[in-house]
């Protein structure tokens, strides 16, 4: 679960002007923060199997969020991969 504080503080780092919480860059960030939680909750409940569904969902909708913004915008796309440090 992601406290409201720290989705106002990621909204404010990736939002391109004030009150921008719907570019994808924004919404990358938030789910990728849900996932990281995620996989901190699965740690000490392995066997979770209906928030790992949830998990499966969120992963798939970020790709899928990161292949749009590959094809629309190249330079942002890097910038956002570098940010997160999603890929090596």
């Amino acid at each position: 679960m992601i406290t409201t504080e720290a989705k106002k503080q990621i909204i404010s780092t990736f939002a391109k002007k004030q009150g921008d919480t719907g570019s994808t860059e924004v919404q990358v960030a938030i789910i990728d923060a849900r996932i990281k939680g995620l996989n901190e909750h699965f740690k000490s409940h392995k066997k979770d199997f209906h928030s790992r569904t949830g998990l499966l969902k969120l992963v798939s909708k970020r790709k899928k969020l990161l292949e749009y913004l590959k094809r629309s915008d190249l330079d942002r796309y890097k910038k956002l991969i570098e940010t997160l440090g999603l890929r090596k």
